[in-house]
């Protein structure tokens, strides 16, 4: 099982859920389109050519049935040449509005993905700037969910209902227009009639919207809960926590299926009830439209008049019929846009450090000074406000004076921590889990920042040193082990992008997993994939290993590095660990107290505090803490 460490709290860096400004987020989302301005300049070109093609269509009715069909009712020998001549020029104009039709979808495909991929890459871009607390506090799933669902959601509103709505609402304006030039009393009354359907809409639009919200974080959740229960079926089946997993699953699943329920209910009875509005909007028309003409109200009223009148009202009520249909899916894309400009405005990670570590090379004075290419020497380069540099040599001299630290102020997890690691020196970290082992290291590499005392690395404040340069300076070994897709030399390569293949096959015999590799189907070309299933727990810890001593850093932690392999194989590795310590200051965090007796100093934590340290032999004198744990049994746990 997994081993439990302090972590942060879930949630403890989540930003507080309040109402959103969906009209900001509108607005910035559009802001994506700005690069695509001569794409979307022809497709509102397209858009307008086509809604006007619609519209005079439904007016070609009046001239088609008043000029054309009833004189040639009343001609004894029609002649259909005029009516022939016409038809084909609106022939030209509908297949005009089909391609323009047809190439605002295109643009907008384009449009869509191009917005897609602008947005995954900023997403990807943004997230590597992020602290690991953000990572502590949400779930890999919840994470993917932005990538998947919330994309998705973009790539419909940007691809299907913006050029809908823009269509829609050109075309009513263009019916609209046509309508009042037909007949003003007919367009008061679709007018009065549309008010209606437009307040039905408003009335369900806004209860489905809030659930569409609900919805797109149900799915983050569910998705979350997913990838765990994935990643750790062995130990769900091992555990026969099978049931309970189920459970959970069902809580989750049921809560995103009242919400899904909630939206699309009220989004699916929109569509039946304005369709059915329309319907008798249509038939109140056609009987009002005759009584206007057969009244004389509205003697300018002919039957060509009243048919292309009514196929107007058709095309005015389509689009609100498709606008109110587009407004649900719009509100689904604005619950996933929030989701995802919420990642985009975590804030990144902070990093005041101005010392910086270069590769150094000794002058003739015997002075370091930078050097231009790798040397093997490293230092610290060191700018002061005077305009001077300094140059330290990198040692791997570690000193933590009272630190104090917790995830949340006030909850402190580690309390007066003091320690300090000669170049060289190996100390090592026992004790129970969640006695902070691990948490001392991540302060260390600054993962975390401490919330009291100092630490120096080289006498220099850590909080000085750039991050990365910080970070390139140690070399971890983690007991959950991370491999990519890729080859056995890439996976290696990983430690140090600039190592050649003899280095990165040096470093696997020094972990001793050069044999192993050897014996695979294509040696170190062999292509690993989902995070190296074809190999054992053990052979994986072995890759892990040799990417470490291909980084050849000078201070090294391991955490729990051997505790996947077996006894045999840790034998084996412990040899190539010596070799890889050797010359370097190390931490050691272990279970197996057998494997840290050679350290030069043990600390003994305990809920945060160091409550013994010493050899191995002063501690066992002592016979504390450690000589407790270390005749009771070899292992803590």
């Amino acid at each position: 099982m997994a081993r439990m460490n302090n972590k942060p709290p879930k949630g403890a860096f989540v930003k507080g859920a309040g109402a959103k400004d969906a009209k900001k987020t509108m607005l910035r989302l559009l802001s994506y389109l700005k690069e695509y301005r001569l794409s979307l300049a022809s497709m509102s070109v397209c858009v307008i050519f086509s809604s006007l093609a619609g519209v005079v269509g439904n007016m070609f009715l009046r001239v088609l049935i008043d000029d054309y069909i009833t004189p040639l009712m009343s001609q004894p020998d029609p002649v259909f040449t005029g009516l022939l001549r016409v038809i084909g020029v609106m022939a030209l104009v509908y297949l005009g509005g089909i391609f323009s039709t047809w190439w605002c979808n295109y643009t907008m495909v384009k449009v869509s993905q191009g917005v897609q991929k602008r947005i995954r890459d900023e997403m990807f871009a943004h997230m590597q700037t992020l602290p690991v607390q953000y990572f502590d506090t949400h779930t890999h799933g919840e994470i993917m969910s932005y990538y998947t669902n919330d994309i998705d959601t973009l790539r419909q509103m940007i691809s299907q209902s913006l050029p809908q709505m823009i269509t829609s609402a050109i075309t009513i304006v263009a019916v609209f227009t046509a309508m009042c030039v037909t007949s003003i009393w007919m367009t008061l009354f679709v007018i009065v009639s549309i008010i209606g359907m437009m307040a039905v809409t408003a009335f369900i639009g806004g209860r489905s919207g809030k659930f569409f919200i609900k919805q797109q974080e149900s799915i983050g959740k569910l998705n979350g809960y997913i990838e765990e229960m994935i990643e750790g079926q062995k130990v769900v089946q091992v555990f026969c926590h099978e049931e309970a997993a189920k459970t959970d699953f069902d809580k989750l699943n049921d809560e995103l299926c009242e919400n899904a329920t909630q939206a699309h209910k009220f989004a699916n009875i929109l569509m039946p009830i304005m369709g059915n509005m329309g319907h008798l909007q249509f038939a109140l028309l056609a009987i009002f439209g005759g009584y206007l003409a057969i009244s004389g109200i509205s003697p300018s009223l002919t039957l060509g008049s009243i048919v292309s009148f009514l196929q107007l009202s058709k095309s005015f009520n389509m689009p609100v019929t498709q606008i109110s249909q587009q407004i649900n899916a719009i509100a689904m894309a604005l619950a996933g846009a929030e989701r995802i400009f919420d990642l985009l405005d975590e804030s990144p990670e902070t990093d005041d450090g101005y010392v910086t570590l270069v590769n150094a090379e000794v002058n003739a004075n015997g002075e370091l000074q930078e050097a231009d290419h790798r040397t093997g020497l490293w230092a610290w380069k060191h700018p002061h406000g005077d305009g001077t540099v300094t140059y330290t040599r990198l040692q791997g001299d570690v000193r933590m004076n009272e630190v104090d630290f917790g995830y949340v102020p006030e909850k402190m997890v580690l309390h007066d921590i003091s320690l300090y690691a000669e170049p060289g020196q190996k100390v090592a970290f026992v004790g129970s889990t969640g006695a902070g082992k691990t948490t001392i290291t991540n302060l260390i590499n600054r993962f975390y920042d401490i919330a009291d005392g100092k630490i120096r690395y080289d006498d220099i404040n850590i909080n000085k040193i750039k991050k990365s340069d910080l970070r390139h300076s140690l070399g971890v070994v983690l007991q959950d082990v991370n491999l990519f897709t890729g080859t056995v030399m890439e996976n290696i390569r990983y430690g140090r992008l600039d190592a050649t293949d003899e280095e990165c096959i040096a470093a696997a015999k020094l972990a001793n997993a050069h044999g192993f590799i050897e014996m695979l189907p294509e040696g170190y070309n062999t292509v690993l994939e989902g995070d190296g299933s074809g190999l054992s727990q053990g052979q994986r810890q072995l890759i892990s290993i040799a990417r470490a001593a291909v980084a050849d850093p000078p201070v090294m932690i391991l955490d729990e590095a051997t505790s996947s392999i077996d006894t045999r194989t840790e034998a084996l590795v412990q040899k190539g660990m010596d070799g890889l310590m050797k010359g370097r200051t190390v931490f050691v965090i272990a279970h197996r107290l057998s494997t840290v007796q050679n350290s030069d100093v043990i600390m003994v934590l305990d809920h945060g505090r160091i409550i013994e340290k010493g050899s191995h032999e002063q501690l066992i004198a002592q016979k504390g803490s450690y000589y407790r744990l270390y005749t009771g049994a070899f292992e803590l746990d």
